[in-house]
């Protein structure tokens, strides 16, 4: 007569499973303890290699060809910048690329030129005060125009405003600037209007105190309604249960905006005015490069046009190289500052903490 181990009122089936010293994985069993291939990533739940290269492996090579032309016309040109710490001279060689082993090393030289050419920090001071005055005074109208396209109720008469308001982003720069001259140039429509009436006419376009100014609004009038097209977005993603929350608790319609609406839009507003201030050193240089005449180099000099002016049309390529890697090296360092800000107000910024 034989002797059951199975405890009575069970069948062996009910028995739970012995501890053999495995983990089960998709792949099969596999050894637990110190010596279990990956074993403390398993028990978190990770996933193998192999298993997930299987599941995201269209994803991935989609992605590809975008990482591509990344690579190829982002990073590999950060290669160039080389040429900052030499006297380079793209006649040294029939091709370009090997000059650069041919030419001569100066280490720090061309950056002490910079550093110590007056010029270099008008055109610094003239960056930032731009950077400023359209910080102030164009980075809130999409905010704006946006909470009041928002508001609007019929969606035909909305979607009209919004096309009407981002047209002129799709215009070049030269366009834009000839419609301004036509505007309030010295032979404009305003001004011609003002002498047929007996007054003296005017010319804004080749004042050089409200330059800045000038070129502050010709940016409003062509980005501002481009850029409301990130902050719509974002309202679209208000649920309107907050809204009626908010109105049955009694709010009104500016408080609705108040306390639903743009604390929606606040970590938005925190990416962007991030993104923002690393991009103070570059306020346009199309738009510049082209009222440079009218208005003389002391209103228009800024960094972008002095790296060109000074640099590339001379030739002076190493001089150039030098400028535009001090530029880069400051935006790094204004986009760290204002994401280390955004954190300690308690947004995500760029990137996380």
């Amino acid at each position: 007569m034989s002797h059951s181990t199975v405890p009575r009122g069970t069948t062996e089936a009910q028995t739970p499973p012995q501890d053999d010293g495995t983990t089960k994985t998709p792949e099969g069993p596999v050894p637990s303890g110190k010596g279990g291939r990956g074993s403390p990533a398993r028990k978190a739940g990770r996933l193998a290699f192999r298993i997930r290269w299987r599941r995201d492996r269209t994803l991935i090579l989609m992605t590809v060809p975008a990482l591509l032309l990344v690579l190829v016309f982002n990073y590999v040109p950060i290669l160039g910048n080389v040429v900052a710490f030499q006297d380079y001279d793209p006649y040294l060689s029939e091709n370009g690329f090997v000059a650069i082993f041919e030419s001569p090393w100066t280490g720090f030289e061309q950056f002490e030129r910079i550093f110590a050419d007056s010029a270099f920090w008008h055109a610094v001071r003239n960056t930032f005060v731009l950077f400023f005055l359209q910080l102030v005074l164009y980075f809130p109208i999409p905010i704006l125009l946006a909470l009041l396209i928002n508001s609007v109720v019929r969606p035909r008469v909305r979607a009209v405003a919004q096309a009407i308001m981002y047209l002129p982003h799709f215009f070049s720069w030269v366009l834009v600037v000839t419609v301004f001259m036509q505007i309030f140039g010295g032979a404009g429509i305003i001004a011609q209007t003002l002498r047929r009436h007996g007054h003296e006419g005017f010319d804004l376009m080749t004042n050089p105190e409200i330059f800045k100014y000038l070129v502050t609004a010709e940016t409003v009038w062509k980005d501002a309604g481009w850029g409301i097209i990130v902050f719509l977005a974002a309202l679209s993603s208000v649920s309107n249960d907050l809204y009626e929350a908010a109105a049955m608790d009694g709010a009104g319609r500016w408080r609705r905006m108040w306390h639903v609406t743009l604390p929606a839009l606040r970590p938005v507003i925190a990416l962007l005015l991030v993104l923002r201030v690393g991009d103070a050193l570059t306020v346009g240089f199309e738009q510049l490069l082209l009222q440079r005449q009218a208005v003389g180099v002391d209103a228009s000099e800024v960094l972008d046009t002095y790296v060109w002016w000074n640099g590339i049309r001379n030739q002076d390529f190493s001089y150039a190289a030098a400028a535009g890697l001090v530029k880069g090296v400051v935006g790094l360092g204004l986009v760290l500052t204002a994401n280390k800000v955004a954190h300690l107000m308690g947004e995500q910024g760029v990137y996380k903490k």
